[in-house]
């Protein structure tokens, strides 16, 4: 490295240092976005306020509201006296579901012929499909535990068993928990956000302050000036990422099942992405509000479009097809497979090709837009 790259970098590193909330930015808030959308940005639907609108006041219905207790979907929040009660519980938001026993609840279902209402607020679709899935399992388990019951008691000892069975085993995610696909992405748009946003403001501080003058005017090269503006940025994403990982693994339980060489490998590979787009946005702005401005332009396209949130298999084909112009996308789709699949280069080669071709294309524009403008 020569002395006037190392110069630029040491001055861009003292700069940053110097600079407490672009400290503050670059190494608290990638563990604030952690925790916030490892706890908040989750489908794993639990305790859902339950409202009981129980006129039988049965030991059988007694039975069924165990049922209901015993599984952790539902919180039994609310008895009411009458079905306007609980529908003004629903109105308000209190209850989410609500569940109506009738008067002559043990009688039919002594005949085999008991029937309950379960009403469901479906303002919220994914809270009311996951409460649905769980209201109809509950009321197939206790039904095939009332129907044991009844032929152990007359004596019958025939087996209950469904003419087709479906065994069904979840490999990498057993318990389905939502934090191990959301924190992964969430080192994707750390590393995005980071290098796009502080290398765009960064170039474009130095023209507010007329320093981009001084140092055009010095023996220093273009591209060591470019180089130099952007190695700082890139290891401090490099040491987001790493520490983005090992929070998400001690705190939340990702597991990483990759190797750690080819993680950080690909990062850095992804960063060249980033760093493209926030050194294109500091040749089109003038101030450091225009430069955040035009990140953001691309940042949250590429969050809504690179399967962070919403699975890309829902969404409709145009959205699909201009998906793929998202570097994200690709970065997502290989942190989540090394992650939990813990597999090798070969299964993730196509995103790796695609991913470098995104850095190069971009970076290699934004570099010769910058070479240009300071010409």
């Amino acid at each position: 490295m020569n002395s006037r790259l190392f110069s630029i970098i040491r001055k861009e590193f003292i700069q940053i240092f110097r600079d407490k909330r672009t400290l503050v930015l670059i190494l608290i808030i990638p563990i604030v976005q952690l925790f916030l959308l490892g706890y908040s940005a989750t489908n794993d639907v639990r305790n859902v306020p339950l409202a009981i609108y129980d006129q039988s006041h049965s030991s059988e219905a007694r039975a069924l509201l165990d049922s209901f207790r015993a599984a952790d979907y539902f919180k039994i929040a609310f008895s009411v006296g009458s079905e306007a009660e609980l529908q003004s519980l629903i109105d308000g938001g209190q209850a989410r579901a609500g569940l109506i026993i009738p008067p002559d609840y043990a009688a039919r279902l002594a005949e085999g012929k008991a029937k309950v209402a379960f009403v469901l607020d479906g303002s919220d679709p994914t809270v009311a499909s996951t409460a649905l899935s769980a209201a109809q399992l509950i009321g197939q388990y206790h039904a095939t535990q009332i129907l044991s019951e009844k032929m152990a008691r007359s004596g019958q000892s025939i087996k209950l068993q469904p003419p087709v069975e479906v065994r069904t085993t979840v490999w990498y995610n057993p318990d389905l928990i939502s934090s191990y696909f959301m924190i992964p992405g969430v080192i994707g748009m750390i590393l995005f956000a980071i290098t796009a946003i502080l290398t765009a403001s960064a170039v474009v501080r130095e023209r507010e302050r007329g320093t981009i003058e001084q140092l055009i005017v010095t023996p220093i090269r273009p591209w060591e000036l470019v180089l130099g503006k952007i190695l700082p940025y890139t290891f401090l994403a490099l040491f987001d990422t790493i520490e983005v990982l090992l929070v998400g693994h001690w705190w939340f339980g990702v597991p990483i099942r990759g190797s750690m060489v080819l993680i950080v490998l690909v990062s850095a590979l992804f960063l060249l992405s980033g760093l493209g787009v926030g050194l294109l946005a500091s040749t089109i702005a003038n101030t450091q509000q225009e430069a955040m401005l035009s990140v953001w332009m691309t940042l949250l396209p590429s969050i809504f479009l690179s399967g962070f949130f919403f699975p890309l298999d829902a969404m409709p084909t145009v959205l699909r097809i201009i998906s793929y112009a998202m570097p994200l996308r690709y970065y997502l789709s290989i942190i989540r497979v090394l992650l939990l699949k813990g597999v090798g280069l070969e299964m993730i080669a196509n995103d790796v090709i695609a991913l470098t071709i995104f850095g190069i294309v971009i970076m290699g524009a934004a570099a010769l837009r910058f070479k240009k403008r300071l010409d």
